[in-house]
């Protein structure tokens, strides 16, 4: 006699805890209440709309069918969707196993163009262009693995240092549209190629990544520990931190400031602000090691957020009025937009938040329309009575795949 298969209940508790979620979260995330979830997860309560569960599997990070085997067969893939699939076949498995078993010597990327093809993609990630970026990896992951392989030896730690810049920017932009498992293993992958190009630093910014990945996941306990020990292995290594070393430990800082801040640790997450702000008049403006953008105007908008994610609201808002994003990627400046609109909807703001919000969009509307955190705030103002019929608003909601 054969087991019988999880309810739909038991899929989202399981679901749920996998992405370390709490049932008031998951109904803060979906609108919900958390008697609501927990009634879904006892069976006590049927989600019959498929609307309502779309909203549940897309907070929860699985197709639908996941949770309930009998929906329908998805649609065909939209470009953001095909460039996430096609990433992710890129990782299944191991990269170079064709090199492992041909007899010939396949012609491979010198170690110059595999750089320039790296940055050209890293290009592409700060631009928040995430459809391109995805395009560009897709085929520099197996490319670079083989390269890494048979390339001259003196080729090879540089070509190694390529392929880590590869698989950084590939977590990044699995953290950005919430696929934290995906952005996990190519974090690890990441950190296995800066070792293999014997370059320090890079192992430590594999660090950040791998911190931030497990930030976005609300996994804290795992983000503190990736980024302390990369904290602790800088600080107790040769003396005298190059200008790169300083940036990693920087920016290593700075993620330190945000977990605090999301665990309640208000002392800390200042203390790591002003650690990151010392090291920032260290390394001075207009520099960007290992593609983390470190520097004082990147310190001042982790002060703006640290600020809304301990709720306060008006001191995030008058650290904003003094942030220059002048020198900042389309990322940064829209991400710092979207920290600014959650201060003014925790203010009640609600018009400033959207035109923050839009405005963000137009700076790069991709990461807008699939960041976890915009969806959870859009859905947040949606519940408003009064903004519920604004029409910029729901026009956003509806390019965000927000059901109201």
């Amino acid at each position: 006699m054969t087991d019988p298969l999880p309810s739909l209940g038991e899929r989202v508790a399981f679901y749920r805890k996998r992405r370390g979620l709490s049932q008031v979260e998951l109904g803060r995330l979906i609108g919900r209440s958390e008697s609501w979830v927990s009634q879904v997860e006892r069976n006590a309560r049927k989600v019959d709309r498929l609307s309502v569960l779309a909203q549940v599997a897309d907070v929860l990070g699985v197709p639908a069918s996941d949770l309930a085997p009998e929906t329908p067969a998805e649609p065909v893939e939209s470009d953001a969707e095909s460039w996430q699939t096609a990433l992710r076949l890129a990782l299944t498995g191991h990269p170079a196993l064709p090199l492992l078993f041909s007899e010939t010597t396949p012609e491979t990327l010198s170690a110059p163009d595999a750089q320039d093809r790296t940055d050209d993609a890293w290009s592409l990630v700060h631009a928040s262009r995430y459809t391109d970026a995805g395009t560009a990896l897709v085929p520099l992951i197996g490319e670079l693995e083989s390269a890494v392989r048979s390339a001259a030896p003196d080729q090879r730690p540089a070509v190694a240092k390529a392929l880590a810049g590869v698989y950084q920017a590939v977590t990044e932009l699995f953290v950005k549209v919430g696929d934290i498992e995906v952005a996990w293993l190519a974090a690890d992958r990441a950190l296995s190629a800066a070792e293999r190009a014997g370059n320090l630093g890079l192992v430590a910014a594999g660090h950040h990544r791998l911190a931030h990945a497990f930030l976005g996941a609300g996994r804290f306990q795992q983000a503190r520990h990736a980024a302390t020990v990369a904290v602790d292995a800088l600080r107790s290594g040769p003396s005298g931190l190059g200008v790169e070393g300083q940036s990693v430990l920087g920016a290593l800082s700075l993620v330190q400031s945000i977990i605090c801040a999301r665990s309640g640790d208000r002392g800390g997450a200042w203390q790591a602000i002003g650690e990151a702000e010392t090291l920032a008049g260290v390394v001075g403006a207009g520099r960007n090691d290992f593609n983390l953008e470190f520097g004082p105007a990147n310190v001042a908008l982790h002060a703006v957020a640290v600020a809304v994610e301990l709720g306060d609201a008006g001191d995030a808002l008058d650290r904003a009025g003094r942030v220059d994003t002048a020198g900042l990627s389309a990322e940064r400046r829209s991400r710092f937009l979207v920290d600014v609109a959650r201060a003014h909807a925790q203010r009640r703001d609600r018009g400033d938040a959207i035109a923050a919000l839009l405005e963000a969009e137009r700076i790069a509307p991709e990461q807008i329309r699939d960041h976890p955190k915009v969806r959870v705030l859009v859905r947040d103002l949606l519940q408003d009575p009064g903004w519920r019929s604004d029409q910029d608003l729901r026009a956003l909601a509806d390019r965000c795949g927000v059901v109201a």
